[in-house]
């Protein structure tokens, strides 16, 4: 199946809106544990204390006493008895919400079609879908084929159910429950189906370290060659000719660094190393032109991009450089033919803080550009994909996601036209779109209030076909449900956006739009990375608004809601504005009426985890809980440190502490660990983590919570011991996972009974 380069910024902690928005609750398709996965642990009533062992850091003529940094060895026992106490302990300490807990699993999965399968995608000779079976953790990747060379349309199953197949002529090509038997944790990352459609090249990690094992399957036989490379990250892929399979591997930094070619039926000590990339500020990765006509191979920084082209038909060519990095300007590339002329879309920052889109000849990429669309300070140009009669553009206005098509003529191009939505708020992107010369253009699409919608557009009409809506069982009616959007004023005068959900019936406003009375609201965050976190449903999140909670999103700075500035006013030495734009807009809500301190918690996770822990102390008093799922709370320790996963590549986007005395003092300053206060009435506070987690350590938040307890704070620590940055695997998990969570957020906001 066909595999795009991934364009996505470099991030340590990537993770997608579903598991930011969802707490760490994977998108993943079926299952269920069947019981709390850390319920054996013993129960306890005294807080765990964690020994003081002082160790000293000095840097810049600074130096630090942390008493806890010995809870780094992972593989200490006493370290693991230490975690397993804190488990025990945050289980005692919820032992009355047990009964909430089971609730809001029931009412996730009640409102979910558990046995269900996706729309079916076209590629090649079949239609590939995923297929989802009630009591199954896993999806099943499956095919069928198409009835023709004119077969356009997604065919739709009369009925699904698990005795019989979706569709005419399916096969079954990759049942992820029987790959993770006798596995508590199981994750696919990479799955694609050779060109001719007879080899499946996949790979999994059974740790959650995202170290993966990569093999091929012959799927007229259904078993595995003798082909095997462990170690490798995700995203693997065939060759046209289905030959050989790219992939990827990564340092002991855990960076992405090198790219190699492994020809199927040999052994992986004879593969080839396609592509190196010393520098260790880069991350990279590699993968097919729509049209099949390169192989790209991407290096990429947080400010940096280079891309290399290799002819499809010869895979075993030497990879060509497009544009030479130069420092601060990105570039991605994708191949289109206009007027029967191969050339390389180039969107690009060069000059054009907010990107603009060029064409060059792909045979000369270094001749002049020529400007299909132009910098404009108003549209932060996203992403560009080529298809034979068009571009598909995706980009920002007004901080939401647009989408446009550009036509390509027999002479060049058309105007770009955008395909219109009626919501206030929505999110809308082109995903699931495989094939060069497609006649339509599948999209996704949803808002806080309506499920997510697969949606074929049909650029010669714009019309918009419904292929699909997330189904919500049980009554859903989305006209009980408002979405609106505030903006709150920060510090400095910047208006910073909100966006809000709530049930109608349960949030009383008057005339004039005000509630009658503060209502329970929990405001969520991120702000790093220039990620966006755009409205988009959830499921579990009905369980909060059914019970009359206000769900909040606060676009600080640090995202990219507002455009590139909107990113770059919140790294580096102006991070602290995600965190004071937070802390405005939860004062916003609480000045105009939405809420109160007492009724109101906050969450965020990873990066916004690190933005919890700075909201906890610049404004304790506004919250009643706290929730911080991964946080990255010691952040300074961490990118002072470039033997850990990532570092080096992170000081593009926080600064380098480590040679620059300047960044050393401003992360100095906001660090959450380091920074708290002795004067403070910290709120009750929720780390949750895991073990096995690469992208940020365990150790952060065990430190925090030890630290943060030794001060006084009700603070507790819940930590998965066999799952990464992603939390537990398996959708049944996922949901009794964010059920524990979502219980401690209504118990603080007093909504537990």
């Amino acid at each position: 199946m066909h595999t795009d380069l991934a364009r996505a910024r470099v991030r340590r902690f990537l993770v997608d809106d579903a598991q930011h928005l969802g707490g760490r609750a994977e998108a993943v398709e079926a299952g269920e544990s069947g019981h709390d996965r850390n319920a054996n642990v013993e129960q306890v009533s005294e807080a765990p204390v964690a020994k003081r062992i002082p160790t000293e850091r000095t840097f810049h003529g600074d130096t630090v006493v942390d008493d806890y940094e010995w809870l780094r060895a992972k593989d200490d026992p006493e370290v693991i008895a230490h975690l397993t106490a804190e488990n025990a302990y945050a289980e005692a300490r919820n032992e009355h919400l047990a009964p909430l807990r089971e609730t809001i699993f029931e009412e996730i999965k009640a409102r979910t079609l558990e046995t269900d399968l996706s729309v079916p995608v076209r590629e090649g000779g079949w239609w590939y879908y995923s297929r989802s079976f009630e009591g199954k953790q896993y999806g099943v990747q499956c095919r069928a084929p198409i009835a023709g060379v004119d077969d356009w349309e997604p065919p739709q199953p009369a009925e699904v159910d698990a005795a019989t197949p979706a569709l005419a002529g399916e096969q079954v090509l990759f049942d992820s429950n029987l790959e993770a038997e006798g596995h508590e944790f199981f994750s696919l990352g990479s799955f694609d189906v050779s060109a001719d459609g007879t080899l499946l090249a996949y790979a999994v990690d059974v740790e959650g370290d995202e170290r993966y094992t990569l093999r091929v399957r012959d799927l007229a036989t259904g078993r595995d060659l003798d082909d095997e490379v462990p170690n490798t990250s995700a995203g693997a892929f065939f060759s046209p000719d289905g030959r050989f399979v790219f992939y990827t591997t990564v340092d002991d930094a855990w960076r992405p660094d090198t790219v190699w070619r492994h020809e199927v039926g040999t052994p992986a000590s004879a593969d080839a190393k396609v592509f190196h990339e010393p520098d260790e500020r880069y991350w990279v990765g590699a993968g097919l032109t729509r049209s099949r006509r390169f192989i790209e191979v991407g290096a990429s920084s947080s400010v940096t991009s280079e891309s290399w082209l290799i002819d499809a038909d010869d895979p075993t060519g030497a990879p060509r450089v497009v544009w030479p990095r130069r420092e601060g300007v990105e570039y991605s590339v994708d191949h289109a033919v206009v007027a029967g002329e191969d050339r390389l879309l180039i969107l690009h920052n060069d000059g054009a803080l907010d990107f603009e889109l060029v064409d060059v000849p792909a045979s000369d990429p270094s001749a002049a550009p020529r400007v299909l669309l132009a910098h404009d300070r108003a549209v932060r140009l996203d992403d560009v994909d080529a298809f034979a009669q068009r571009i598909v553009v995706e980009y920002r206005r007004d901080g939401l996601t647009r989408l446009g098509i550009l036509p390509i003529t027999a002479d060049g191009y058309g105007t770009l036209t955008e395909v219109p939505f009626g919501e206030p708020l929505y999110t809308v992107h082109a995903s699931g779109n495989p094939e060069w010369d497609q006649p339509t253009i599948r999209l996704g699409y949803g808002s806080l209030v309506t499920p997510s919608t697969v949606y074929d557009l049909v650029p010669a009409t714009g019309e918009l076909r419904l292929l699909k809506q997330q189904p919500v069982l049980g009554g859903y009616d989305p006209a009980l449900y408002e979405q609106r959007r505030e903006w709150a004023v920060a510090d400095d005068g910047t208006r910073v956006p909100i966006s809000l959900v709530y049930r109608r019936d349960l949030v009383a406003l008057d005339d004039s739009g005000v509630l009658v009375s503060p209502a329970p609201l929990e405001l969520y965050g991120y702000g790093s990375y220039e990620h966006s976190i755009d409205p988009a449903f959830g499921i579990s999140r009905l369980s909060l608004l059914d019970r009359g909670v206000v769900f909040a999103i606060a676009h600080v700075r640090g995202g990219g809601e507002l455009g590139r500035s909107w990113y770059e006013d919140g790294k580096k030495l102006a991070k602290k504005n995600t965190f004071t734009d937070f802390v405005a807009c939860a004062r916003h809500l609480v000045e105009t009426g939405w809420t109160a301190p007492s009724r109101l918690v906050a969450e965020g996770g990873s990066a916004g985890g690190l933005l919890m822990g700075a909201v906890a102390n610049l404004a304790p008093e506004l919250f009643a809980g706290i929730l911080a799922d991964v946080p990255f709370v010691d952040a300074l320790t961490s990118i002072l440190d470039p033997s850990l996963p990532l570092t080096v590549i992170e000081w593009d986007e926080w600064g380098d502490p480590l040679h620059d005395a300047s960044v050393y003092a401003y992360m100095r300053s906001y660090t959450p660990y380091e920074n708290l206060r002795t004067d403070a009435a910290y709120p009750p506070i929720l780390a949750v983590t895991s073990l096995n987690d690469t992208r940020v350590l365990y150790v952060e938040p065990a430190k925090w919570v030890a630290r943060l307890r030794a001060l006084g704070a009700d603070a507790l620590l819940k930590i998965e011991m066999v799952a990464g940055h992603g939390g537990v695997s398996g959708r049944y998990n996922a949901w009794r996972e964010r059920a524990w969570e979502l219980a401690w957020l209504l118990d603080r906001l007093g909504l537990a009974g």
